[in-house]
């Protein structure tokens, strides 16, 4: 580790925040003085302060001991870079519109790739008023179910959450073009281009 490039970013950091160094002394249960040596480079946080400190300052543990925080670059406006992540602990699913970098109970995520076509779910669409009603030929039991849908078109993402021993179906405004993200929690992630 290094121990200067380290104080500067939590200097840089804790400044960022409004706080004080006593402030983040307090917060960890620690003296200020310990603090202001780090910020100088005279030492590094003990390891089992480490959690709480990146808490503070609102960083990546990980990143905040190589002493860099790396920034995701702007994002270009493509929608058609859209990147769906589910977390193995808990099932959230999040979207990024490009490169991010994705945490969720205190894990990084993978993007999910898409599979291969042959085992993507059967689909049956109908129109309905204005909007698609689309019913996925899918178990939907505890063990094997489809756990999102999403629809991607233009500048927008209609996600649709599923769950266990619910009804495979979803509904999504009726445009052209587009494609259809589907994602089985035992076969991954197929997708349907083209108009629906």
């Amino acid at each position: 580790m290094d121990c200067v490039k380290i104080g500067k970013l939590i200097a840089k950091l804790r400044k960022e925040k409004n706080l004080t160094q006593r402030n983040v002394a307090d917060a960890l249960g620690i003296q200020n003085k310990t603090v202001s040596k780090w910020e100088c480079g005279l030492g590094c946080p003990d390891l089992s302060l480490w959690p709480e400190l990146s808490a503070i300052l609102g960083v990546d543990m990980k990143q905040m001991m190589e002493g860099e925080i790396t920034s995701n670059k702007p994002d270009s406006g493509n929608i058609d870079k859209v990147r769906f992540y589910v977390c193995p602990s808990c099932g959230n699913i999040l979207v990024s519109t490009g490169s991010a970098s994705i945490f969720c109970c205190g894990r990084k995520l993978e993007r999910i790739l898409p599979t291969v076509a042959t085992i993507a779910p059967k689909i049956t669409v109908e129109e309905i008023d204005t909007d698609y009603f689309a019913t996925f030929d899918h178990p939907m039991t505890k063990d094997h179910y489809l756990s999102f849908v999403a629809y991607v078109k233009s500048d927008r993402v209609f996600l649709n959450r599923l769950y266990p021993e619910q009804s495979p179906t979803c509904r999504f405004p009726i445009t052209t073009g587009g494609k259809l993200f589907v994602y089985c929690i035992k076969h991954g992630l197929s997708v349907y281009s083209g108009n629906l």
